[in-house]
């Protein structure tokens, strides 16, 4: 960026801009991050201290933590299903095969990925229009409703097929509303987070979503000794299963009070405004501050979706072996119950859930691009020797595994949440995080479960699912580098003002802005009025 003259029209000394009323709402430092200031457009706009955004840091705290307890109240349905795909087999399918029930079981649980990506179809844009908490507010409420009722389902003896029916509909309803959930939360808590510390503050997301399958695993487990040390061996497959999923009728109240409280992001606020201005900027389809619907995401944005469903495809089959798929691992290929599958993961769970944010930590300071490159390296390596020692039937060396199988998850994880929405520019963002995430885990991620256990029935090796989660890892370092993607560490959201935890940090980022790197003001919400640039035009003439 160029600095202006002392002669040029932006310069403050003769800022065309009338000042604003003091006291009022344009006014002081940090108010930037409501609004778009208006002001005229030069080939290289200026920075002024009342565009940055200065974290209020009661604010943020209560953003995160509405969003990291939602999150958790999503996957611990996730959690439970996964842990009790064995027994929700037996009691909704019995076709007098039970590798086909097992499949069917599994089933069960992609089937709520294919209609992820319409939830983020629907759900994404909408959420770009009217904002991110009242989407959000949404998908809890649909997501811990459909849970709830699974725990309410006749099983095949009461209704036969219609059971297995009524549990997909349920799925398809949890699908739908994942789809605008966690694209929704990533680009919620990136809008909120300085951009310095963007990559610690959103990994407390996924530590909620793998402390949600965590929590999942405690109740299967806690409910299966319980009913069977009180009322016998059969009482969990009578009518144990259903208290895990009953169990989200409080949490959903909870996680439901805590998304209507939580508040709009300043940078949906200030590109909201943007667009009120009615200014050139945002009318070009092309423009950084203007909506766009899927074509033009597409369109304008395929590279970095391409990036982001390879990184999205490779942290999900990775997690989603570690949680979803290995009780059936376990339960099918070594005969463990439920409450010994949950038993041996929960640690590891428990671990991945303290590493992430020291990744995320870490992201902040060596870029998010060498990260995914260690996670990338990890997943390659580690995986078939994860593998090989839960073969050893020894119940320490199965929790050994886990935790190596937990390094590549939490390297992808870490970064994830600040990353991927800094794929896209802020007046997009969440329409196209729910395009390449569903897309993405839905393809990929969410059926790694069923993939997995067909290809150990179609092949006869047990070591299938850690060929698959390689593929994926190698495809992933492959975009990073292949397909150039951008290292946003301590950057500005495209689109968006720059974000700063103070006002003496929102001052010096002000001062130095020419000879920062991470500031592109051509990025940012900084628009004209039509009177503005005629005036600017008959100053230029003079």
């Amino acid at each position: 960026m160029n600095s202006p003259t002392p002669s040029h029209p932006l310069c403050p000394s003769a800022d065309p801009r009338p000042t604003p009323a003091p006291g009022g709402p344009e006014d002081g430092p940090g108010s930037g991050g409501r609004r778009s200031r208006r002001r005229a457009r030069t080939p290289d706009p200026r920075l002024a201290v009342d565009d940055v955004h200065v974290v209020d840091r009661p604010r943020m705290r209560t953003a995160i933590g509405g969003t990291v307890v939602g999150n958790i109240m999503e996957w611990f349905d996730f959690g439970v299903y996964g842990y009790m795909a064995i027994m929700l087999a037996d009691l909704f399918f019995q076709t007098g095969n039970e590798q086909l029930d097992l499949i069917l079981a599994l089933l069960g649980f992609a089937v709520s990925f294919i209609v992820r990506p319409f939830g983020g179809l629907v759900l994404g844009p909408l959420g770009d229009r009217i904002g991110r908490q009242k989407v959000l507010f949404f998908t809890m409420a649909m997501m811990a409703s459909a849970t709830a009722l699974i725990g309410l389902l006749p099983t095949q003896s009461q209704i036969g097929i219609w059971a297995a029916f009524g549990l997909y509909a349920l799925k398809l309803i949890q699908g739908f509303s994942t789809g605008g959930e966690y694209a929704g939360a990533t680009t919620y808590v990136a809008e909120f987070a300085p951009d310095r510390k963007r990559g610690l503050f959103a990994s407390f997301l996924d530590v909620g979503s793998y402390l949600g399958f965590a929590l999942g695993a405690g109740a299967v487990a806690v409910t299966h000794l319980i009913t069977s040390q009180v009322w016998g061996p059969d009482a969990m497959e009578n009518w144990g299963w259903r208290i895990p999923f009953l169990l989200a009728i409080p949490l959903g109240a909870v996680a439901i009070w805590f998304r209507a409280h939580i508040p709009e992001t300043p940078a949906f606020e200030a590109t909201d405004q943007t667009r009120e201005d009615g200014t050139a900027a945002v009318a070009d389809p092309a423009g950084v501050h203007s909506r766009k619907n899927v074509v033009g995401i597409i369109r304008h944005h395929w590279r970095e979706l391409l990036i982001g469903i390879a990184l999205v495809a490779a942290t999900n089959t990775a997690g989603y072996a570690l949680t979803s798929y290995m009780p059936t691992y376990l339960g099918d290929q070594f005969g463990y119950d439920e409450m010994t599958s949950a038993a041996a993961t929960i640690p590891a769970l428990l671990v991945l859930c303290a590493m992430i944010p020291v990744v995320g930590w870490a992201s902040d300071r060596v870029g998010r691009r060498r990260v995914y490159g260690a996670a990338a390296i990890a997943g390659v390596v580690l995986t078939v020797p994860a593998f090989w020692l839960m073969h050893a039937d020894s119940f320490l060396l199965i929790q050994l595994a886990m935790f190596l199988m937990a390094v590549p998850v939490a390297l992808f994880a870490g970064p994830s949440a600040g990353s991927l929405p800094a794929l896209f520019p802020t007046a997009a963002r969440y329409g196209a995080m729910g395009l390449c995430y569903n897309v993405s885990v839905s393809l990929f991620g969410g059926t790694t479960p069923l993939i997995s256990q067909e290809l150990i029935h179609l092949t006869g090796n047990s070591y299938m699912p850690a060929l698959w989660i390689m593929l994926f890892a190698l495809l992933s370092g492959l975009a990073v580098l292949g397909l150039g993607m951008r290292e946003s560490a301590n950057r500005p959201l495209i689109g968006s003002f720059p974000s700063v935890e103070s006002e003496e940090e929102a001052r010096e980022l002000v001062a130095t802005q020419d000879a920062n790197p991470l500031i592109n003001t051509a990025e940012m919400p900084i628009v004209a009025e039509a009177e503005a640039v005629l005036e600017q035009e008959e100053m230029a003439r003079a």
